[in-house]
């Protein structure tokens, strides 16, 4: 596991990074997605952001999902955002895992989901293991609740490497 980032010593930033379709860049911490189909540390009807320590982490979460084509052929936007009072950020590493599996690939389980509900009741910010990347840090937060303790950095058109979706031979 990377070592958590020095940002969160107080006074630090810290960033995060979020991808998302370009139509949905304006409600880019609506958690709506999340909110409708529900993802790995939250249940149907659970806004949940979901974002990454570094860009790269980014991409990989969102092509885990979709592959490479959609981030290929549709426009994307990443986002960064900071979060003002890095202290807020509760970190949920493996050992806090009730179940290591929940870091493991494959579909969550309702316990998984409802672990990570009662994280986002609990704190602004949570910091948990990336599944996709087991070296590196996803953030989540639900953005009501972490109102006024971050804020959008900067948005910017996406575009993927085209060796990552090359033509078929």
């Amino acid at each position: 596991m990377t070592p958590l980032p020095a940002a969160l010593a107080p006074g630090a930033p810290l960033v995060a990074w979020r991808l998302d379709r370009a139509v949905h860049a304006a409600t880019w911490d609506s958690g709506e997605g999340a909110f409708r189909a529900g993802g790995r540390w939250n249940s149907v009807g659970v806004r949940a952001v979901y974002c990454s320590l570094d860009p790269a982490t980014t991409i990989l979460e969102v092509a885990v999902h979709t592959g490479f084509r959609p981030l290929d052929t549709l426009a994307h936007t990443l986002t960064s955002l900071e979060v003002l009072e890095p202290a807020r950020v509760h970190v949920a590493g493996a050992a806090d895992m009730p179940n290591p599996n929940w870091l493991a690939p494959g579909a969550p389980s309702a316990g998984q989901q409802a672990h990570g509900d009662a994280l986002l009741r609990a704190h602004d910010f949570v910091l948990l293991p990336s599944v996709v990347s087991r070296h590196s840090w996803n953030l989540m937060f639900d953005a009501a609740r972490a109102a006024g303790h971050y804020r959008l950095v900067a948005q910017e058109p996406f575009a993927l490497d085209p060796r990552l979706h090359p033509p078929v031979r």
